[in-house]
């Protein structure tokens, strides 16, 4: 177990807000960041890593989509698109699921 810098696990102080207000629980990202028992603290509130798992981006939900912030799997894709040059959507690439909790 180890202590992150969140900015490490979370790429943008939205999301690190987000984060805080409970908006997103989870992020998924092309490699592994953290493990389970990792902690990270945003503005004095600590979270611990409670999950890691990898899976492919054909297993993401909506329900996914909401854990990290955005209204549905649609909107999701559409954000990484925006936010990785060059991005497609290949149900068959890896990705690293990060999930957390306020301790």
């Amino acid at each position: 177990m180890s202590e992150l810098d969140p900015g490490e696990l979370l790429p943008s102080e939205r999301m690190q807000t987000q984060v805080l207000e409970g908006e997103v629980t989870q992020i998924h990202r092309g490699h592994r960041y953290a493990d389970e028992g990792d902690t990270f603290a945003i503005d004095g509130t600590t979270f611990e890593v409670t999950e890691i798992r990898e899976r492919t981006l054909g297993d993401l939900t909506d329900e996914d989509a909401r854990a990290e912030g955005m209204d549905d799997l649609e909107a999701y894709e559409r954000l990484l698109e925006r936010a990785h040059e060059n991005f497609e959507w290949d149900d068959d690439s890896e990705v690293v699921l990060h999930r957390f909790e306020r301790q």
